[in-house]
This record gives structure tokens, C-alpha cells and sequence, in this order.
């Protein structure tokens, strides 16, 4: 029954706007066949020949970055375009000739490995993405065989030119040519979330030819050729024709079906193939998104070039030095260094060619102190980012179980950034509200209901140090019903017992309430769904407020005690029945004038069973007071003030109102209409705002409507905390300026007594001149006004810079057009960055995107953005770091983001927890990279300058290599991975502990060099200790000396013990993990020594029974390794624990609060957390500090 009624209905006929409009002149269609419109489909004959010599793409889509035969040579080319790794290349070519100090195999070994890693880590990512593909292009539809069949087959197997069958609540495949639908006019609902972000459900229409075809045996002998466009990004323009059965027809957008955009409130729709897989335009729109790299990563590329200007200077000084004392090294005929048998060599040591030597050496020396660059470095923090994120993945505490939604972060390559945000540039609406509107009051006749509070009313009057008003109300707590509502009714949030359970029969004015709930149930283009088993209604709406408004007519006006569905769509002739108490009524649809950005209003009209012409009308207030008639005006006063009152509180406002026409009247419109919706001319839009603006005229005032969007959960809490850490907050949105400030209010952004530096262009002079038209003489005037402004705000700021005054700075969109121009928004932003909070209303797009890019590039910090929308894409990709919300908007800003959550109060944890321990870990993992590189490293030049520069290494070739892989890092990527200073907790409740990250302590260049100093100074106490204690004496009992190989085996095993040992002094939170890898890379190096000296001489060289014949049973082994170690490792532990003691950083000063026993303490504890208090800070803590400091100075005065 439900399906015949729907399929009949000829909405076509009563729609005005959207449906059935050709956006194609004569002139567009004048280009087919032209350049760029040469697409030529063949319809049902795909086989065809003509088809076939076209070859279009096929359906299959990829977004892999590698293919089976590009991995290799792609990957390998991402892998050395990093310097280190293509310098690690060259040395391990140069291995290969003479000049290398060690065996080639031992120097390409660990080349192998770590570019192999990473291979095998892209490999995984791109296999990932390759699953998705396969996911996406495996899905089913239905496609024309032949005969009229219909049989699924996969997305990716579809052709140009094929028939589909898509059924409701499907993705379209591919972009389609809209040939029928369940409905009898071939109209369809389409939601376009996945491309736009818009909930709003898009109406579309076939052509009138092809409407019939809506039976699968209808396509047996359909034909058709469709040329149009070729494939293009524009998802609103689509200019084609079609010829069918001998005849040209036109076509337009409304006649176009994207791919990936989903079929709603239609059974089912037929649709030709037109552009297929990466012609499509949603694929066509889709850029890579821009590379992003850290601060961190950016700054890590610096010390690698200062290391290797370390490195060459090392290597130009040692052979120098060599040099010198190879043109010395003959007396009397004889060469002075015999040991190094010149006479035997080549022109390496050859004292007549004292210049070639000295080149050649510092080849040598290339080589050999390479190990000052850590050639595992890229890989381990690859490998410690991708484990980082895993755990931000899992977190429990970032799950948001009501939508199955946990966090993910779609890019690794950013987790130390987290933990260094300046700046949050976020959205409202959706982001830091639910995007779920509630109706919860109104003004009818000029009488306010509903006594439920909202979030913007509790804040307001909390910063009023005023009670709620009307919080007990007629008996009961408001506050708790309207939470407890909300459970019961989606939408709807309304209590007031003055017109609920039909007690608005008594009311004084009950035939303006009638009227006013019943043009809510009317004036609408929801469609009603019904549930075959429990009978339940629900409706399908453009607009989350648009279903509020008819949940709320049924709820209020109408008999709910009958159990039936309250509004419903009847017969094909588009009829409305409502189910009203006493009588049902029944009201024809005529006409429905919908709503857009420029009218700003919606009407219907109606024939009532009295034969009466309604002309329905809802819209903003802005545009509705105006067209009211002399005698429609009776409560508008009331009306006015209810409405500003429901807008100080942060609801959304619609009035109502409505006329009666006459035949006459209606007759001549709707001629006018008729004509202007069937015109194709290019002033068609015109044309029909001319002939609603005439009959939107003369109306009588019902009453104003107000929904509320909720702050999400947790967000107050949320900014307070960031705001705690330091963070600055903007807020970027298209409402208006005063919902936007109330909402400001409500979260904790702007409080009672900060100041507000208000730009906007509402002055009496700008209006007139908009009036007069003068768009230059407007721009002038608009550009001086909004300079005037700013150069005032500034003012403002520096006659208080003294006090402690903090200001909000608040901009509406024309004056941002304005700000943002290359000559003032320098201006701008120091007048921005001054300001505690900002708040930019009427925000487009593009204008959110350009403030992100002033803000990064003008302060060079960090920033962070914030969304849930399409219209949040290019913040997201401008802004160093993008953040989407998985909320109701659709999937766009996720897809485009480096980090999905699906609340914004889990932006919390995600900076302040993640964030902090994320830039603290890679900041200690890099810098103790670099130490332990550093310590071996500097070994071998001191060795070096020990042996008169001979180019010879002091430890085995194996020893060299495997140092970086095995035996120093894998207790670096554990303390990458586990390490923390303080525990969740903590963070949480101290944050200003994140502003160690905002001001880079813990990556500083004086950090970073304190950790190379550290380096060489334990390569200078190993090499001199063990050269000493070795040097002049027996070595054992057997009277033997050391070599090179026993002072290399022993310096070697002082190095694995003190770099793992610092390791172990960093650490502030040993887990299992670290001991088993510290002490295992400790007794792996034993193991090692047993192992590889057990082997062939030939193999082992220097290392051969090293350990079991020599080093083991030799007490001066143990004892010197011992002494060395302890040795070396008492000038950092000396240093740390006199700074820990007397010079603590914050979180030092925080461990001492867990070590001593003090987090109960709730004196100490409010006196290190006052340190994240300052006087320009916002948040509630703030708020609630401002007004007792307010309370002191009061008090301070009376007496």
C-alpha cells in the first residue's frame, strides 16, 4: 500500500525550485561536439562498434600509491631522496673499492635492512589501501544483461553505456544518467553527505521521455545516445544532450547521479553509465592530500646536516693531518711509521704523492665516521610512529561507544605535532555542537513557551551569579525533564504544561496555536516513513530542523492518545492528512516554494476542505517581519523580543506566518509560476523569485519557533583544560555573529567582564551605500572601516597591557574579506594573537582556510583545525594538523584529515595525553640517537688520531655494522613507545605540563647539543680510560699485550654497557618491555661475541675466540669494563639529579608530587597548577577566578 502511494505521487508538480530546473542555455548546448564536450555514450549498446572505438576507462578505482611493477623502483626512489640514506649508498658503493676500512658486505648489510624495513612498511600501508579498493570496487549492483534481465555484477566490472538498478539507501556505482524511478514523474531523493557534507537530501528528476521506463522489461529494446561533457571536477554543472527515439533532449545536473552519493526515500531508480571510475567526479575532485612533516622531522633534516659538517670536518682535518705526516714520513731513506709497511703499499701511503694520499684518506674517513649518522634513525621512528598510533587507535578513554566510533589516526607521520599545538582553529557547528537540532520553545500570539533551559542559558546565568529562571516551574525540574526527554523523542525537547497533553484549548489565543502547529506540520518537505511492523513514523527531512518542526506539530497539536501516524502523505495528488484532535483534516498541496540561501524563507500552499487558498509561510526573521501586512502585525513587538531572546540564548529562530488567497489571486500566480518553471531561458531563477516575491506578501504573524543545537558533551570541560594548557582557541563558523557569540558563551570562550573588540560593517554609512549600489565606493568605505576598527582594537590592548584584562576579538565574513588582504592582515593577526579568544562569524570556506594559513604562516607555530564538514576540508589540509569529526556531516572532513575522533571533548586526551607523551618520546629518542652515534662515533677518531691517522677502524667490520641495528636500538624505540614522565592522570590535571611541547624545551638546539656534548664526553672517558688501563701492560697471565683487537673488543663493551645504561637513567616508567630490552641488548652483545668468534677465522678476522679464549678469563676485563662504565655514566647522573633537585622542569616538579606523596595535597597541588592560569586565558576555571578576583576588589573597595 505504502509503495503504491509514494511511487504515484508527482511531486514534480508542486516543486519549484530545485526540481525539474535546466541550469543549460543555448549556448551550452551549442558546445556539444565541441572541445571538452566530445563524450559520445551508447546506451544498452555498449558492444556496439562506434562504443567500442571510444574504449572509455573502465569502473575500477585505485588509490594505491604503488603498483605490482612500480613498488620497487618507487619505493626505492622515496628511500633515497632522503640524504642520510642516500649517503649510507654511497658509502656503501665507495665499500666495494680499496679505499673502504672495512668489507663491503658488512657495510651494505645494514643499508639492506633498514631500507627494507621501510619498503616492507609502505608495502603494508599500500596493501591496506589496495583492500579498500577491492572492498569498494567488489560491492554489487544490478546491471541490464539482455531481454530485460537484470543480474548483479561488481562495480568494478561496469561499462559506459550500461543500464543499472540502484535500490534505496545504495551508493550509485558510477556517475549516471537519471532515467526513471519509483515514482510516477521519475523524481528522486539523493544524499549527497559523501561529496558535500550536506545532510540536506538533494531532489532530482529524469527527463519526462524516459519517466515510463521504470519496469526491468521495459530496457529489452531501449536505446539511447547521450553526448555531453568531458570528464570535469565541476560536481554542479553537467551540459549534454540526449537523442531518443529520433528526438534531442536537453539535459542538465538535475539529471545527474554521482558516484558515491546514496539513493534515499526511492524504492529504486534506473540509471545509464556516463562516467565511469577515475572519470567520475568525485574522483576527479579528489587531490592527494598535501605532505605533511612535523616540526620536529623538519628540524631532525638540520641536525643530520650538522652531523655531517661534523663528519667532513673530522674527515678534512684527519687527512690533513695525514697528510702531513706522510710527506714526513721518510728519514734518511726510510720511512719513520714501518709498521704500516708503505714500501708494500700503494699510493695510499706513499710519501712522494703526500696530496693523493691525503684525498684518498679523507675518502676513507667518509666512510669510517659515517657511524656519526644514524642510519637507523628514520626507520625506528617510522616504526615507533606507526606503534604510537596504534595506541592512539585503541584508547578506550577516545571511543565513543554510542556511535561505534573509535579514534584513528590516518596518519602517523604527526604524533609528536600533537603535542605542540598553539592554536585550535575549530567549527561550530557539528564540532562543537551535536548538528542534532531539538525543538524546545516558541512565541505564539505573542505569548512565550517552553520553560526548558539551555546550555547558553545555564552559562549565561551562572556568569550572572543569578539563579535559572523558571527552574521550578508547575511542579517540576526542568532541567531534569528536558534531559530526560530527550531520551524519549528525538527532536523534540519542549515541556510547558500551559499547551502540552492538548491543553492548549484553554489557552486564550488557541485558534492562532492551532494555526501555528498546523503550518509546522504543513509548510515542510519531510517525508513520512513508516515501519511495516511496529507502525512507528519517521521522517525523512533536508534538514535536522526541518524534522524538529513536524515532530513537534504532532507531539503538541495533534491527538496522540490514537496511536496512529500523525502526518502522512496520502494519494498521488500530494495531499497531507493530519490527524488532528476531534477531526481529521485533510489539505491538498498546490504549490511548495522552497527554501535557499537568498530567500531565506519557505512556503506552501494549501487547499483546505473548505475549499480556502493558504498561502503557508516560515523563514528568518530578517526578511519575514517586512513582508507582513498592516493587519498581521498584532503581536509583532512580543514577537521581536522573544526572538532576540531566543537568539541571546543560543537557538536558532524561524517565524511564522500565513495568508489567505482568493481564487483570482492564486489563479494569476500560479499562471505566472507555471510559466516561469517551465522557462529554459537563463533568467529563469529570476524569474520565479519575482513571482514568490509577489504572493510572499501581506502576511499575518503567528508566532516564531526556536530550536537549540546542543554543545556536545564534555566540550566546556574540554576548552578549559586546553585553555589551561596554554592552547589558543579560534572559533571559525558561517552562523551569525550572535549565536556565535552566545555559544562562546556557553563553552567558556568569552565570560563576563573580558572585553569585546567587535569588527563588522553594519554602520549607517556602509548601509546607505549598499542601498545606493556603488560597489566601489562600498569597498572603499568597508576597507577603511575595517582598518579604523582594528587599528582601534589594537589600542585597546596596548593602553591595557598592564592590567589584566583580557579581550575577545569577534569578526563577521564581509570584514574578514577584508582583514585577510595581503596589506592589513598583518595587522589582523597581531591584533588576533593578543586576544584571549577569537571568534570569526559568517565564515566561508575558502575564508576559513586562508585565516588557518595566516595564523601558520604568520606565527610559525603550530596549528591544529578542527571539523566535521565538507566545508572544513581546506582548514583541515591547511592547517598543520587536521582533525575530523566522524559526527553527521558526512565522511568528507574525515577522509581529508590526519586524525579522526568522533567528539571534540576527545581532543582533551588526544593533546594534552597523547600529544604530550608523543613529542616527549621522539624528542628524547631522537636526541639519544644522536648521543649514542656520537659517543661510538667520536671513538673511532680518537682511535684514529691514536694510530697516526691510518684510516684503520678500532673494532671488527661486523662491530661497526650491526652497532646501529642491534645492540643500541631497539631500547630507544621501546622508550619511544612506553616512556612516559607523568601518567594520564596528570596531564589532565596539570595542563600546562603541555606547554613544554608549544615552546619545543624538551627539542631545543641547547638540548640537542647538550646531548652530543654528553656524547663526546663519554667517548673521551671511554677511549683514554680503556687506552690507559691497557696500554702498558700485560694483558693476562700469560704476559700477552693488548692489540687492536682486544682494545677494540674492550671500548666496544664499555659503549654497549653505558649507552644501554644511560637508557635505563632516562627512563622515568619501566615497563616489562624496557628491562627485557635493555639488559637483552647487553647480553645479545655477549652472545654476539660467542657466537661470531666461534666461526671461521676467514669470517670473524680480529673477532676469532675473542671472548672465550681471551677477554672472559682476563680479571682486568671485567674489571676495567666496570670501572669505565661507572665512570663514564657519573657526569650525567650528577647533573640530573642536581637539576631534578634544584632547577626542576614542570614535570619534574609534578614527579616530585607522585614521589613524595602529595597528589592529596590539595594546597601544593593548586599551587603548580596555578602556574597554567594566565590573566588572557579563558576556560571556566578562568571564569570563576575572574569573578572572585572581582568579588576581592569589590570587597577591598567597601572597606
Amino acid at each position: 500500500m505504502r509503495g503504491g502511494i509514494k511511487r504515484k505521487l508527482k511531486l514534480s508538480n508542486l516543486y519549484s525550485f530545485r526540481c525539474g530546473r535546466s541550469s543549460m542555455t543555448d549556448d551550452d548546448h551549442s558546445q556539444i561536439g565541441g572541445p571538452g564536450f566530445s563524450r559520445v555514450v551508447y546506451c544498452n549498446e555498449q558492444d556496439c562498434i562506434q562504443a567500442e572505438i571510444h574504449n572509455y576507462g573502465a569502473n575500477y578505482v585505485r588509490s594505491t600509491k604503488y603498483t605490482l611493477a612500480t613498488f620497487l623502483p618507487k619505493s626505492l626512489f622515496e628511500q633515497f631522496r632522503r640524504v642520510a640514506n642516500f649517503f649510507f649508498l654511497v658509502a656503501g658503493t665507495l665499500a666495494f673499492t680499496p679505499l673502504a676500512p672495512y668489507n663491503a658486505v658488512s657495510a651494505i648489510i645494514p643499508l639492506i635492512i633498514v631500507i627494507g624495513a621501510t619498503m616492507i612498511k609502505e608495502g603494508i600501508e599500500d596493501w591496506r589501501r589496495k583492500k579498500q579498493d577491492m572492498e569498494v570496487n567488489n560491492r554489487k549492483v544490478k546491471v541490464h544483461q539482455r531481454d530485460g534481465v537484470f543480474n548483479h555484477t561488481e562495480w568494478k566490472n561496469l561499462r559506459v553505456g550500461d543500464i543499472v538498478k540502484v535500490k534505496k539507501d545504495e551508493f550509485f556505482p558510477a556517475d549516471l544518467l537519471l532515467l526513471s524511478s519509483s515514482y510516477d514523474d521519475a523524481i528522486c531523493y539523493v544524499e549527497t553527505m559523501n561529496l558535500d557534507g550536506e545532510t540536506n537530501l538533494k531532489l532530482k528528476q529524469a527527463l519526462e521521455v524516459t519517466s515510463l521506463l521504470n519496469e526491468d522489461s521495459n530496457f529489452c529494446n531501449f536505446k539511447a545516445i547521450v553526448k555531453c561533457e568531458d570528464p570535469n571536477a565541476n560536481l554542479y554543472s553537467f551540459v549534454g544532450s540526449m537523442e531518443f527515439e529520433e528526438s534531442q533532449y536537453p539535459l542538465s545536473p538535475q539529471q545527474l547521479l554521482l558516484r558515491d552519493s546514496k539513493l534515499r526515500n526511492t524504492d529504486y531508480i534506473y540509471g545509464a553509465v556516463i562516467f565511469t571510475g577515475q572519470d567520475t567526479k568525485v574522483i576527479q575532485n579528489s587531490t592527494d592530500p598535501p605532505s605533511k612533516r612535523s616540526k620536529i622531522e623538519k628540524k631532525m633534516d638540520r641536525i643530520i646536516y650538522f652531523l655531517f659538517s661534523i663528519l667532513f670536518l673530522m674527515a678534512f682535518v684527519g687527512s690533513i693531518l695525514f697528510g702531513i705526516a706522510t710527506e714526513d714520513d721518510l728519514e734518511n731513506g726510510r720511512s719513520k711509521r714501518w709498521y704500516l709497511r708503505p714500501d708494500d703499499s700503494t699510493v695510499f701511503f706513499d710519501p712522494k704523492r703526500a696530496p693523493s694520499a691525503a684525498i684518498f684518506h679523507f675518502l676513507t674517513a667518509l666512510m669510517l665516521y659515517n657511524y656519526f649518522i644514524p642510519i637507523s634513525l628514520y626507520v625506528s621512528i617510522e616504526i615507533v610512529k606507526v606503534l604510537q598510533s596504534i595506541f592512539i587507535n585503541q584508547d578506550i578513554h577516545m571511543y565513543y561507544e554510542e556511535a561505534d566510533k573509535p579514534a584513528h589516526a590516518r596518519t602517523s607521520n604527526l604524533n609528536e605535532e600533537l603535542g605542540q599545538v598553539d592554536t585550535i582553529l575549530s567549527d561550530k557547528t557539528g564540532t562543537l555542537t551535536c548538528n542534532s537540532m531539538e525543538f524546545i520553545k516558541c512565541s505564539v500570539a505573542g505569548t512565550a513557551y517552553g520553560l526548558g533551559v539551555t546550555e547558553v542559558e545555564r552559562a549565561m546565568h551562572t556568569r550572572k551569579a543569578s539563579p535559572l529562571r523558571d527552574e521550578n516551574v508547575n511542579g517540576y525540574d526542568h532541567i531534569k525533564d528536558s534531559t530526560d526527554s530527550k531520551l524519549l523523542i528525538k527532536g523534540f525537547n519542549f515541556k510547558d504544561e500551559r499547551i502540552m497533553n492538548g491543553k492548549w484549548v484553554n489557552e486564550p489565543r488557541a485558534a492562532v496555536i492551532q494555526k501555528f502547529f498546523r503550518l509546522l506540520a504543513i509548510c515542510h518537505t519531510a517525508i513520512p516513513e513508516v515501519d511495516e511492523e511496529t507502525r512507528k513514523v519517521s521522517y525523512e527531512a533536508e534538514s535536522p530542523d526541518e524534522a524538529a518542526f513536524v515532530i513537534a506539530a504532532r507531539e503538541l497539536e495533534f491527538d496522540s492518545s490514537r496511536k496512529r501516524m500523525s502526518v502522512i502523505v496520502r494519494d498521488e495528488e500530494g495531499k497531507i492528512l493530519l490527524l488532528c484532535k476531534g477531526a481529521d483534516r485533510l489539505y491538498k498541496i498546490l504549490n511548495v516554494l522552497e527554501f535557499d540561501s537568498s530567500r531565506k524563507r519557505m512556503s506552501v500552499i494549501v487547499r483546505d476542505e473548505e475549499g480556502k487558498i493558504l498561502l503557508l509561510c516560515k523563514g528568518a526573521d530578517s526578511v519575514m517581519f517586512e513582508r507582513l501586512a498592516k493587519n498581521g502585525r498584532e503581536f509583532e513587538d512580543e514577537t521581536r523580543e522573544h526572538v532576540n531572546n531566543y537568539a541571546d540564548a543560543g537557538l536558532r529562530t524561524l517565524i511564522l506566518a500565513y495568508r489567505e488567497l482568493d481564487e483570482e489571486e492564486y489563479k494569476e500566480f500560479n499562471e505566472k509560476f507555471t510559466e516561469a518553471k517551465n522557462s529554459v531561458s537563463a533568467d529563469q531563477e529570476t524569474l520565479l523569485d519575482e513571482v514568490a516575491e509577489k504572493i510572499e506578501r501581506g502576511l499575518i504573524l503567528l508566532g516564531a519557533t526556536a530550536v537549540e543545537d546542543k554543545l556536545q558533551n564534555g566540550v566546556p570541560s574540554c576548552i578549559d583544560r586546553l585553555a589551561g594548557a596554554g592552547i589558543k582557541i579560534w572559533v571559525l563558523t558561517g552562523d551569525k555573529m550572535e549565536t556565535a557569540i552566545n555559544i562562546g558563551f556557553s563553552c567558556s570562550l568569552l565570560r563576563q567582564g573580558m572585553k569585546q573588540i567587535i569588527i563588522n560593517l553594519e554602520t549607517p554609512q556602509i548601509q546607505a551605500l549598499e542601498k545606493a549600489g556603488d560597489k566601489a565606493a562600498i569597498a572603499k568605505a568597508s576597507k577603511e572601516s575595517v582598518l579604523r576598527q582594528i587599528t582601534e582594537g589594537k589600542g585597546q590592548l596596548t593602553s591595557s597591557s598592564r592590567s589584566s584584562e583580557a579581550f575577545a576579538l569577534i569578526i563577521d565574513g564581509k570584514s574578514l574579506s577584508y582583514a585577510l588582504e595581503d596589506d592589513m592582515k598583518k595587522m589582523f593577526l597581531e591584533l588576533a594573537i593578543r586576544c584571549a579568544s577569537v571568534i570569526c562569524c559568517r565564515s566561508s570556506p575558502k575564508q576559513k582556510a586562508l585565516v588557518t594559513r595566516l595564523v601558520k604562516s604568520g606565527t610559525g607555530k603550530t596549528t591544529l583545525a578542527i571539523g566535521d564538514g565538507a566545508n572544513d576540508v581546506g582548514m583541515l589540509q591547511e592547517a598543520d594538523i587536521g582533525i575530523g569529526i566522524s559526527g553527521v556531516e558526512g565522511m568528507q572532513a574525515v577522509m581529508s584529515s590526519d586524525i579522526a575522533i568522533a567528539q571534540f571533548r576527545y581532543l582533551e586526551r588526544l593533546l594534552l595525553v597523547h600529544g604530550h607523551w608523543c613529542y616527549r618520546r621522539i624528542s628524547s629518542m631522537i636526541c639519544y640517537f644522536f648521543y649514542k652515534n656520537v659517543t661510538f662515533g667520536f671513538t673511532l677518531f680518537l682511535y684514529e688520531a691514536y694510530a697516526s691517522f691510518s684510516g684503520q677502524p678500532a673494532y671488527n667490520d661486523w662491530f661497526l655494522s650491526l652497532y646501529n641495528v642491534f645492540f643500541s636500538s631497539i631500547p630507544v624505540v621501546a622508550m619511544g613507545v612506553f616512556d612516559q614522565d607523568v601518567s594520564a592522570r596528570y596531564c589532565l590535571k596539570f595542563p600546562l605540563l603541555y606547554q613544554e611541547g608549544v615552546q619545543n624545551l624538551l627539542f631545543s638546539w641547547r638540548r640537542i647539543l647538550s646531548w652530543m656534548l654528553n656524547g663526546f664526553c663519554s667517548a673521551i672517558i671511554i677511549f683514554f680510560f680503556c687506552t690507559k688501563a691497557l696500554e702498558l701492560q700485560a694483558f693476562n697471565n700469560d704476559g700477552q699485550t693488548a692489540g687492536r683487537d682486544i682494545l677494540g673488543a674492550t671500548m666496544y663493551t664499555c659503549i654497549v654497557w653505558v649507552v644501554n645504561l644511560q637508557m635505563a637513567l632516562f627512563i622515568t616508567y619501566f615497563t616489562l618491555v624496557q628491562h627485557v630490552v635493555i639488559w637483552g641488548s647487553i647480553a645479545f652483545w655477549y652472545l654476539f661475541l660467542l657466537a661470531y668468534g666461534a666461526m671461521s677465522p676467514t669470517f670473524s678476522t680480529t673477532a676469532y675466540k675473542i671472548f672465550i679464549e681471551v677477554l672472559a678469563p682476563t680479571p682486568s676485563y671485567w674489571l676495567v669494563t666496570l670501572f669505565v662504565v661507572i665512570s663514564t655514566l657519573i657526569p650525567y647522573f650528577s647533573f640530573s639529579a642536581i637539576k631534578m633537585r634544584f632547577f626542576p622542569m614542570y614535570h619534574q616538579t609534578i614527579q616530585w608530587i607522585r614521589h613524595e606523596s602529595l597528589p592529596n595535597d590539595p594546597e601544593y597541588c593548586e599551587m603548580v597548577r596555578q602556574r597554567s592560569l594566565r590573566p588572557t586565558t579563558v576556560g571556566f576555571r578562568a571564569r570563576l577566578a575572574a569573578r572572585t578576583n572581582r568579588l576581592k576588589d569589590n570587597n577591598h573597595n567597601h572597606t
